[in-house]
């Protein structure tokens, strides 16, 4: 895809500085000797296992519930070792108006004695050549210059330092809702940046389910514009070129629409979503150390992508006044729901920090400045349109304009806009569509990469325009969409056949089958007569959400020691969910016996030399295929903790890694055990033995009627035979996985589905391979040939997908308009769940999300909203305890198909059927079909008067 369409952070720029400028960069999770390290670091393999792979606690559980774990948040410049004692605190001065001409500060509401100690503005940021890293993504500005007009409500003006927290507090609270610190000038009207991006996603079917598309975003290409106005300018048909013959396609599935004669429905409908606001239990934080004497920028941050935010806060410093020799981030546990993703926030901090006169300055959001400019889910307004043949009740097209409000800084924007239209279709195969994806630049608190990424708000769109046509057509809702479902090798919107098995069929039918939507009609009926002034009603939906990015990358590493102990370390590191966790106990699946030690977010990776432009969505097919001639090369080193990537994508690398083990040093060393005694021992005879029969379980290694082995006596003779006894592997996947061909010591030219190797052998190992392992004690085996997915499959959109079904039950009151969910039961396939108490976690956890959105949670956009710095949980109203129903939620999970399965990434869609469920519930219930969230007791109320 065009560079200008995809905002993806690149590192080749930084790269090339860096290199030119002998910056270092280093990030660490908080090990020693800093006071904080990560809590798992370090557990007996018995102290969180029942059984080899079942945990009966998280790792990190005891750390939890003594208070031992700590939070980026939680650390001052003392708790950090070789940090100065001195802690320097700052806060931001905001603009609460966006349409004035900001003129400057007022601050004598403050004495001289609470006057900072620094005041930062954006002319100083100027005069010392201190810019915005990735401008096209993060913004312009750092701070409104003076004379001009903020781009977006809560733009900060001005950064304040003191050097003392009581000075600081203090000043800090007598400024607070003050409306006369900040001056303006005269009114100019909104200024925000230029909008951000325009793509169309256009699908006709071919002439036969296998045939090729006639068009399809896969086959050909999405469709992207840039603005004339507030409006795409959409190529014109009938020229050269693909997006002309997209724009051709589009205009037939409109003339279809428009031309429907009274055998089909044709419903056009306005749905509107809300700007919410994460509400992480965490807010932005960081505090930095730059210290002049050595040009080290220290930083703590909580942020889920620090590899990005290092890199970016060395090139905002390299490039400026203040000199620079290495970056040392240090990251500690952390909660964003992707809000902590990628932000400016931590790119303010280090600013902060490079005026603070050599001291550690701290910026850390209290609950009213998180509102003001931490990240929201964005707005959306969708216009939707779906074609039905009233006689078979399949749908023949559906077309959809989804424009999102991206707020006044470009952020995922876009992304998150064609995420969302290529979701649109939610379970359905739908034989022609065309949905447009618009992001819009405005004045509201900047909008990113917030849990489910565009896909919550139109899915649930669809399953309430689905709920709806099945109540024109007379037909059972479920029903209809047992007749549309999308089924495994049919083809998605973008013109892909997603992956593996779809199991949404069985999902709808488990559902129907169920008492709350076989004995609706009774049930209401009952539940009205026994309540006066109560309507009951009982509503489904159902939904598939994609996980992952498009460029999904990972390291991990597996060692089995002389002792048949073994060591995992990981890149992936605890937002929350149980990351950690679930990739120790896939350790204990595999091999039989779990991790007696782990690490994990592990940055610093010897072994692994590669390097990367970090270009996977925009490198053109012929400059990779030049690049991955390179056996250093790779597309990208690792990815963010986000994207529900954890169970999936980090899982491969791991589960790969103890397979590696297995085949290469297990196997071989266990058959050596069992040909013991001369021509061919015990195996000779019993020669049944295959790799596929070996069985691994609680430290024993045992199958084809051998004599069982303990995984001690394995692993001593996988070190005597000097086997590889260490791997450490890189994988990457673009909605594919990479494969690449490796000459293994001993067994010659193998394909592994990862991009890069390293092992380490036993010390029985010749001195000649001994000598190859000359990188920290590893040997680093240049590939032979690597298969990158093509990068057309950027096109794809998602080919990976989970899917949940809930039923909502629920009553309304008909005089005060309050709803009240009464129960609600979930339906979720999730391949091969690896902690099933985690599953749960996160499907209540989700739950608990989506009922807030689509009850509760409202932020206005503009002004009287969150922008102007008076929001707080007081206004912003959250679910608790008794809004979902805690004790009459019940949740069924698809078994696997088989125990091969692999795991699939959850965290988003557990939020999202609940939205529509409800929503259609409370039309059940009332009569009335509401098409904008939230569904307050007011608008209900008025519904109902």
């Amino acid at each position: 895809m065009p560079a200008d369409h995809i905002k993806a952070l690149s590192r080749r720029n930084f790269l090339k500085a860096g290199a030119a400028a002998g910056v270092a960069v280093k990030v660490s999770f908080l090990a020693p000797p800093a006071k904080a390290q990560l809590a798992e670091t370090g557990l007996s393999a018995g102290s969180c296992w029942t059984a080899p792979g079942k945990p009966h606690i998280r790792l990190d559980a005891v750390a939890k519930v003594t208070g031992a774990k700590t939070f980026s948040r939680d650390y001052r410049s003392r708790d950090l070792a070789g940090w100065p004692e001195q802690q320097a605190h700052a806060f931001l001065i905001a603009a609460t108006s966006a349409d004035r001409r900001f003129t400057g500060l007022d601050l004598s509401r403050l004495p001289a004695s609470l006057q900072p100690d620094r005041i930062v503005r954006h002319e100083d940021l100027v005069a010392d050549k201190i810019s915005v890293p990735h401008a096209d993504f993060f913004g312009d500005w750092f701070l409104v210059p003076q004379g001009q007009t903020p781009r977006l409500l809560g733009q900060p003006v001005a950064i304040l330092i003191y050097n003392d927290f009581p000075r600081f507090n203090t000043a800090k609270r007598a400024l607070r809702f003050a409306d006369d610190v900040v001056q303006y000038g005269e009114k100019t009207g909104p200024k925000p940046p230029a909008h951000y991006g325009a793509s169309r996603w256009v699908r006709i079917e071919g002439d036969t389910p296998d045939a090729i598309d006639r068009f399809s975003p896969y086959e050909h290409s999405p469709i992207f514009a840039g603005f004339s106005g507030d409006e795409p300018a959409w190529p014109a048909p009938g020229q050269d070129g693909l997006f002309p013959k997209g724009m051709e396609a589009a205009a037939a599935i409109a003339a279809e629409i428009d031309g429907a004669g009274d055998d089909a429905l044709v419903m056009r409908r306005t749905y509107q979503s809300q700007s919410t606001d994460a509400s992480a239990m965490e807010a932005d934080n960081g505090n930095v150390w730059y210290d002049p004497a050595t040009g080290t920028l220290h930083l703590m941050m909580a942020t889920q992508s620090p590899y990005d935010v290092a890199e970016a806060a060395a090139e905002l410093v390299s490039k400026s006044r203040f000199p620079l020799k290495e970056v040392d981030l240090k990251v500690g546990y952390t909660v964003g729901y992707g809000t902590k993703d990628h932000h400016i926030f931590p790119f303010l901090c280090v600013v902060a920090a490079l005026y603070g006169g050599g001291r550690p300055v701290r910026l850390a959001n209290d609950r009213f400045e998180q509102f003001q400019n931490g990240l929201k889910r964005h707005a959306f307004r969708m216009d939707i349109a779906l074609l039905v043949d009233k006689a078979s009740g399949r749908f023949r097209a559906m077309t959809g304009r989804y424009v999102c409000d991206g707020g006044g800084r470009p952020n995922y924007s876009v992304a998150v806009s064609f995420v969302g239209a290529t979701a649109a279709q939610s379970i359905y195969y739908l034989p022609k569509s065309d949905f447009q994806a618009i992001a819009l630049a405005s004045r509201a608190v900047e909008a990113g990469s917030t849990r489910g990424f565009g896909t919550l708000q139109t899915m649930s769109a669809t399953e309430m325009l689905v709920d709806e046509a099945a109540a024109l057509l007379k037909i059972d809702a479920i029903a209809l969409r047992l007749r549309n479902v999308m089924r495994t090798g049919q083809r998605n919107s973008q013109g892909a056949v997603p992956a593996g098995a779809l199991r949404n069929e069985e999902i709808l039918n488990k559902a129907a089958a169920h008492p709350l939507w076989r004995e609706r009609e009774a049930r209401k009926a009952a539940y009205e007569a026994a309540h006066p002034g109560h309507r009951y009603g009982v509503g489904f939906a159902q939904v598939h959400k994609d996980y992952g990015t498009g460029a999904e990358a990972a390291v991990a590493s597996l060692e089995l020691d002389a002792r048949g102990r073994l060591r995992l370390r990981h890149v992936a590191h605890e937002m929350g969910p149980g990351v950690t966790t679930s990739q120790a106990a896939m350790v204990g699946e595999i091999l039989g016996r779990a991790p007696s030690e782990t690490e994990f977010g592990v940055v610093c990776w010897p072994e692994m030399p590669l390097h990367t432009t970090d270009q996977p969505y925009t490198t053109p097919q012929a400059e990779e295929d030049r690049r991955a001639q390179d056996p250093r090369w790779t597309p990208r080193f690792t990815s963010p903790m986000s994207a529900t990537n954890s169970a999936y994508y980090l899982g491969h690398a791991t589960r790969t890694a103890a397979k590696f083990l297995v085949d290469h040093a297990i196997w071989p060393a266990a058959r050596a055990l069992w040909a013991r005694g001369g021509k061919g021992g015990a195996l000779a005879s019993y020669n049944e033995l295959t790799r596929d029969t070996l069985r691994l379980a609680d430290g024993k290694v045992m199958g084809g009627g051998l004599a069982t082995l303990s995984l001690d006596e394995v692993a001593a003779e996988a070190h005597r035979l000097g086997l590889p006894v260490g791997v450490t592997l890189h994988t990457f996947n673009r909605w594919q996985w990479a494969e690449a061909d490796f000459d293994l010591p001993g067994v010659g030219r193998t394909r592994l589905p990862i991009d890069a190797l390293s092992l380490r052998y036993g010390a029985g190992a010749s001195p000649d391979r001994r000598a190859l392992m000359d990188l920290a004690g590893w040997h680093f085996l240049p590939r032979m040939a690597a298969y990158y997915p093509p990068t057309q499959r950027n096109n794809v959109g998602t080919t990976y997908y989970s899917p949940m079904a809930t039923l909502a039950e629920v009553a309304v009151d008909t005089g005060s308009g309050e709803v009240t969910i009464l129960s609600h039961h979930s339906i979720l396939e999730c391949g091969r769940q690896i902690v099933p108490a985690l599953v749960s976690g996160q499907v209540q956890g989700g739950l608990a999300m989506g009922i807030g959105h689509t009850l509760k949670e409202v932020l206005p956009l503009y002004e009287d909203g969150p922008g102007d710095g008076t929001w707080n949980w007081n206004r912003y109203e959250l679910p608790r305890a008794r809004d979902v129903a805690p004790w009459n939620q019940t949740v069924e999970i698809l078994p696997p198909l088989s125990e091969t399965d692999p795991p699939k990434g959850i965290a988003e869609v557990v939020m999202i059927a609940v939205v529509p469920a409800l929503a259609n519930a409370v039309a059940h219930a009332i009569g009335h079909r509401f098409h904008e969230l939230p569904i307050r007791p007011e608008r209900i109320r008025e519904a109902l008067a």
